[in-house]
């Protein structure tokens, strides 16, 4: 049993987990030098156990892994900390944070930010939605003087709901797909399942946790908490307008949205006069593929920003292109911690432990809805990437459907909820919201962490009643 275990991708878990415990919390090391040694040593076990992993692709692999993640992070990141510091210094955030008071009332500001983010998620990736919503979210922090663990729970349980549950954004589509669940049958039971999950997460816990810890503000992409305290405070006639301020937020989200409308009307039959509207907007699709990209479509809106806090501020040219500078440095750190984050990740994800793991429940005799959501669970907190979890669970459980009583979009929701669980070290999600959020590791565990952990077993229980009384098979 000993030689077994020691020869299991559970013992590199286990020895990875204790390594970033070891290093990030009792060591307190910075966080990318932290994650490199222990994705390192992870490779090192990986050498002497798994088959064609040499003990050269302990370093090979974990660079090319830290490159994967920069490749896909780091355009936005970089981009997001010009849009985050263009909006907080310019005043465009305390903008449309008071307008969305004077629409809500202050009492309602919660709710303001979780319905933004949870449309903004639909169309948008949620990293996209969360560099977006961040600086609202401080910036509602400021001007309230409090609840800055509810805002930025809420945000997040809007991006992370619609990020796993409802299409077209990639992972429940993907999954839809490997089912072979109907699109239109698995929005709207998205929609079913992600509107109490994410109240659940967002509003009842965030409300919850937000009476038992106060988190201050701290400096954060490039902004100090001294410089948001004093825009929270200007005259309403010293910010820009509500269209100038919005701009970043509808241009990225617009971009990107198009590409998924393009995506939707291939194959689409319309009504004759709109045939050729239809038709133009996808023989496009190349030049759409391109503005909608989300490198480029945060590229133009971080530019948006950034005029707009150079008509706004009273600082030189050369002043202005030094503060931007300095977001790049704080971006780049960011982004620097979000990839290794990634790659510790994908070094777990190298030992098997996802196949290995999801194996060994096949043969329990539970539930098919609720196997799903166990094995897309343990993978993610196994090797991090929800994706990953969702698409590895869909690909075991995709033989299985005919044996399902309900509907198969009911499993495309139940893998969604497993693969959103436990957001912790190997999730380059975690390290993004601790650092744009300007959190320790103990704050974003207590947020980020359980939230995605209550909106997981949240999401199974909706399904399991809903799909009960509504089995649509």
């Amino acid at each position: 049993m000993a030689i077994e275990f020691a020869q299991s991708p559970l013992l590199t878990f286990v020895i990875g987990l204790a390594l970033v415990v070891l290093l990030l919390v009792v060591l307190d090391l910075p966080a990318f030098v932290g994650l490199a040694i222990a994705a390192f040593a992870v490779g090192l076990v990986n050498a002497a156990f798994v088959p064609d992993f040499a003990l050269a692709d302990a370093a090979t692999r974990t660079a090319t892994a830290f490159g994967n993640g920069m490749a896909g992070i780091g355009i936005p990141i970089l981009m997001a900390a010009i849009i985050g510091k263009s909006m907080l210094e310019s005043g465009s955030a305390q903008r449309i944070v008071r307008s969305f008071q004077s629409l809500v009332g202050r009492e309602n500001s919660d709710i303001a930010l979780w319905g933004s983010s949870t449309v903004l998620a639909i169309p948008v990736f949620f990293d996209s939605v969360f560099y977006l919503m961040a600086p609202l979210a401080r910036s509602m922090r400021a001007r309230m003087g409090d609840n800055y663990a509810l805002y930025l729970v809420v945000v997040g349980a809007g991006a992370a709901t619609a990020h796993v549950f409802v299409p077209p954004t990639p992972g429940p589509l993907a999954v839809a797909s490997e089912v072979g669940a109907d699109i239109g049958t698995t929005m709207l039971i998205g929609v079913t399942v992600a509107v109490p999950s994410a109240t659940m997460g967002g509003l009842v816990y965030g409300r919850w946790i937000n009476r038992h810890i106060d988190i201050p503000l701290r400096d954060a992409m490039g902004t100090t908490t001294d410089e948001l305290k004093e825009r929270a405070q200007r005259d309403v006639s010293s910010l820009p307008s509500f269209l100038e301020a919005t701009a970043p937020i509808v241009i990225a989200v617009a971009l990107v949205g198009s590409l998924t409308v393009v995506n939707a009307l291939e194959g689409v039959t319309v009504a004759e006069p709109l045939r050729p509207f239809v038709a133009f907007v996808v023989d496009n699709r190349p030049f759409v593929a391109f503005i909608g990209d989300k490198n480029v479509a945060l590229t133009v809106a971080a530019l948006a920003a950034a005029y707009t806090y150079y008509r706004w501020s009273d600082l030189s040219r050369s002043d202005w292109e030094d503060e931007l500078t300095e977001a790049l440095k704080s971006g780049g750190n960011i982004a620097a911690i979000t990839a290794m984050g990634g790659a510790f990740g994908a070094l777990l994800a190298a030992s098997g432990i996802g196949s290995y793991l999801a194996n060994g429940l096949e043969g329990f005799g539970i539930p098919l809805l609720v196997t799903a959501w166990l094995i897309a669970a343990i993978v993610r907190i196994a090797q991090g990437s929800a994706t990953a979890a969702m698409l590895t669970a869909a690909g075991i459980m995709a033989p299985l459907t005919g044996q399902l009583p309900v509907n198969t979009a009911y499993l495309v929701m139940v893998i969604g909820a497993g693969g959103n669980i436990c957001s912790w070290y190997n999730d380059s999600g975690f390290w993004l919201v601790k650092e744009i959020g300007g959190l320790t590791q103990a704050e974003t565990l207590k947020t980020w962490t359980a939230l995605t952990t209550i909106i997981s077993v949240t999401g199974l229980v909706v399904v399991l009643v809903v799909s009960s009384v509504l089995p649509l098979a």
